[in-house]
């Protein structure tokens, strides 16, 4: 893993430990209770990808630094989410930029594991969306990437152009900012204005 996809993994896995944290203030948990949540949130995405990839040992388990970084996420946000006035709103930011940050950093990783592209852009949709569903599981929500909102096709969008950009031999730095940009503007573009694909049937068929 080089320096840069490094970084990356590990902001996301705050980012997102974040996210974990203020659904956990949304619901009142006690400071055991945001911990969990913010790890799970921050660890699901990365260890099932390395799982699925039969990475050993799990990034976690081989450095510290991500349950650290989970542990700083939660304290923060059980010390001051109190102070902001949308929790959800600020959730689904920190949601957003984990998403991107985290489908960059899985499809790289897989690709250095040596997969092909299409699995490598299934792993990147993989680590950025497995945590979030977690959480909101945890916290008896129904799953972003369930709702209407425009959320896995984000993360989608932000690995195949990875893979893309990697294919025609751009540099990993403009690779991972292009993708990210790319996929955490889609999915804010998403929260902003309230995007989603149509759904099937028409709104009269859609009734019950």
């Amino acid at each position: 893993m080089t320096p840069l996809i490094y970084f990356l993994d590990l902001a996301g896995t705050f980012v997102f430990a974040l996210s974990g944290g203020l659904a956990a203030a949304r619901i009142r948990l006690d400071p055991f209770g945001f911990a969990v949540v913010a790890i799970v949130t921050g660890l699901g995405g990365g260890t099932l990808r390395n799982l699925l990839l039969d990475l050993h040992p799990v990034a976690w388990i081989a450095d510290p630094s991500y349950l650290i970084v989970c542990l700083a996420a939660a304290a923060v946000t059980f010390l001051f989410a109190r102070l902001l006035e949308s929790r959800l709103l600020w959730l689904r930011i920190a949601d957003a930029l984990g998403l991107g940050l985290f489908a960059v950093a899985g499809t790289q990783i897989a690709l250095g594991a040596g997969t092909h592209g299409g699995i490598a852009v299934m792993m990147g949709v993989t680590t950025a969306i497995a945590g979030g569903m977690i959480r909101d599981v945890l916290c008896n929500e129904v799953p972003l990437v369930l709702q209407k909102e425009i959320y896995a096709l984000a993360a989608l969008l932000a690995s195949t152009l990875y893979v893309l950009l990697d294919l025609w031999g751009a540099g990993t730095w403009l690779a991972a900012g292009a993708a990210f940009t790319a996929g955490t503007g889609l999915r804010l573009a998403a929260i902003r204005w309230n995007l989603s694909l149509p759904p099937y049937g028409s709104p009269k068929q859609r009734s019950p």
